[in-house]
């Protein structure tokens, strides 16, 4: 795959098509009616998407960690300390 047909894909996977892909890859795999080479290559697939969604999910919950609630009960994020990362 070239790289500029990576860096279109890239731009619009989101966490829900990959997590869609990555269920349906599973589901393949479980009932193992998949040739040994097509099996490699979803299992490979299936490892990148995971790496895809561990990040997105780490990004997700450092934003949650810096969300605070203010003295009128209302959640603001704060922003992160570039020292502190």
């Amino acid at each position: 795959m070239s790289k500029k047909k990576q860096n279109e894909e890239s731009s619009e996977t989101t966490f829900e098509t990959s997590l869609k892909e990555l269920e349906t890859i599973v589901d393949a795999l479980e009932h193992g009616d998949v040739p040994l080479d097509e099996t490699l290559v979803k299992f490979e697939r299936g490892m990148k998407l995971v790496e895809f969604c561990q990040a997105k999910l780490n990004t997700a919950e450092q934003k949650l960690k810096i969300l605070i609630k203010d003295k009128d009960g209302n959640y603001t994020l704060e922003e992160e300390d570039e020292e502190a990362v």
